[in-house]
């Protein structure tokens, strides 16, 4: 299934944008993580990319993953954004990405109903198939 892209005016330029649904495994248990693109000038231009941890939190009816609705708003992209186009995202630059992470900006970046998070990339990461070396 294709993704929805959506537009959002802002900083006198069109933007579009996408949210992916995914699930991490925290101590709260399955949380629901979003996986948030921005493109700026066109699906030529630098992509800037953010996960966005859900704060709800567990309740009687189950992990959070599975009751939570979650999901960004047009003012929680604007915000982000805001934020991105103040720490260094050039969005008229041609190819890559942009990547908002945990370690840098989930201080500064702040939103009502989402953490930024490394967890949905870390949890990507391909395992090891490295075998030990024979004795």
């Amino acid at each position: 299934m294709r993704s929805r892209l959506r537009k959002l005016y802002a900083h006198d330029r069109q933007f579009a944008w996408n949210a992916r649904i995914d699930q991490v495994r925290t101590g709260q248990g399955l949380c629901r993580c979003i996986r948030l693109r921005i493109w700026g000038a066109g699906k030529n231009s630098r992509a800037l990319r953010v996960d966005l941890l859900s704060r709800a939190t567990r309740s009687r009816w189950g992990d959070p993953a599975a009751t939570d609705g979650a999901y960004p708003e047009s003012k929680d992209v604007r915000a982000v954004i805001d934020y991105a186009l103040g720490n260094g995202w050039r969005p008229d630059d041609l190819g890559g990405t942009f990547v908002l992470s945990e370690a840098r900006h989930a201080q500064e970046l702040l939103l009502p109903a989402f953490v930024v998070t490394d967890l949905l990339r870390l949890a990507e990461r391909p395992t090891s198939t490295r075998q030990p070396a024979p004795s």
